[in-house]
């Protein structure tokens, strides 16, 4: 038995998962939340026990050693060398990485490279993996990239129609996120439909920020996010696929940079701005309750949005054997599966079983109907496991 920390360092926080591999047993999790500020906060679950602490958290070097501490005060583990590797999330892996990886200094100098593609993201990731190695110079440290998962994408469905010299020149291309998670949905996906030899599932990461994938054979051939988590379906605050146009447009009308049309389009469109209530889809749904006319709007053109791309990556693979529901909203609402069944049911033949749907909340279970053209599926993801995962294979070899 070997022990894998799993952590995801944000810009202000560093949530963590301690496995018990190759069972996959969680043994502990946590997060650390507000670093940089005085009232920051330490969360560990463990043993049934959940315990929060209030006090100051400098930085994300701050944060590990709390965490490792912790590990020992509450008896976790009996000392560091008790663990034997580290897993990170990276959201951008660009043109580099089509696997997991050691987080030696070559892989640190590449995810550096692409923090413009992921500012939010891959720079916190970076100062996480720095505070362990310097903290526990003598454990590994491996990268499992969200990009990875999409490399299998043929160029034709990777590229934009711009002049290809620019695509070449500066690498501008499809990478989409949410890979990991699209992974491990394909893979628990495929226990339903074992009977099917070359297995077609569309797997919906349905969340603040979302992603579609049309997955054929264990590959990816298709995803909705792009260059950025910009793109694609509509999101939460994020506008997803628009007619470039428009930002030209904003820029001209509102005398605005392109920096400060790139601010609205990422953090206030989506549904909180259609809706003008909020980016959570619960506040827009009691608003949608109370007859507000932008609220329903809002709501509208979300699942018609999605139900668009399910019906492109249908037209893609050529069928499909399995459609996912996964992630906050897609694991959690069943208004929204029934809506984009709703969009989809009539041109795809899918059906879904209401009683069934109303009363699956986060866990695994079929939702469609026997007479369905489709299987429908809710699937919790689990993106930590994945992780756990490479990286117990990685140091095993």
């Amino acid at each position: 038995m070997v022990k894998i920390l799993v952590v995801n360092a944000g810009r202000s926080s560093l949530k963590y998962k301690l496995y018990e591999m190759p069972e996959e047993e969680v043994i502990c999790s946590g997060i650390a939340e507000r670093i940089g500020h005085e009232d920051a906060i330490f969360r560990l679950k463990f043993n049934g026990d959940s315990i929060k602490t209030i006090l100051p958290i400098k930085d994300h070097t701050k944060a590990v050693e709390l965490l490792l501490d912790a590990l020992i005060v509450h008896r976790v583990i009996n000392n560091f060398s008790d663990i034997k590797a580290v897993g990170h999330r990276v959201v951008q892996g660009g043109k580099y990485f089509s696997h997991s990886v050691f987080f030696d200094d070559d892989t640190i100098d590449k995810v550096e490279s692409l923090i413009e593609l992921a500012p939010l993201h891959n720079g916190p990731h970076l100062i996480g993996v720095r505070a362990f190695k310097s903290i526990l110079p003598h454990i590994p440290n491996v990268a499992t990239f969200d990009t990875a998962f999409h490399r299998s994408m043929a160029e034709v469905d990777a590229i934009f129609p711009i002049p290809y010299e620019l695509t070449q020149e500066f690498d501008i291309r499809r990478y989409g996120a949410h890979g990991t998670s699209h992974q491990y949905l394909d893979q628990e996906g495929r226990k339903l439909i074992p009977d099917v030899e070359h297995p077609r599932i569309i797997t919906c990461h349905i969340g603040s920020g979302a992603s579609i994938a049309a997955i054929k054979d264990g590959k990816c051939v298709a995803t909705s996010m792009g260059l950025t988590p910009l793109g694609g379906i509509m999101m939460g605050t994020r506008t997803g696929d628009i007619d470039p146009s428009v930002v030209y447009f904003l820029c001209k009308k509102l005398n605005k940079s392109i920096d400060e049309v790139y601010e609205i389009l990422n953090k206030k469109s989506g549904l909180l701005g259609v809706s003008g209530v909020s980016n959570d889809s619960r506040d827009v749904l009691k608003a949608m309750e109370n007859g507000n006319p932008r609220a329903l709007l809002a709501d509208a053109l979300f699942n018609r949005r999605i139900a668009d791309y399910i019906g492109q990556y249908f037209v893609r693979l050529g069928g499909a054997d399995l459609i996912i529901f996964s992630a906050g909203i897609g694991e959690n609402s069943a208004y929204f599966r029934s809506r984009v069944i709703e969009e989809i049911g009539p041109a795809l033949g899918v059906k879904i079983d209401e009683t069934i749907n109303e009363s699956s909340r986060g866990v695994s279970v079929l939702l469609s109907t026997p007479d369905s053209k489709v299987k429908v599926a809710l699937i919790p993801t689990d993106e930590e496991v994945m992780i756990a995962r490479d990286t117990y294979n990685l140091i095993s070899k």
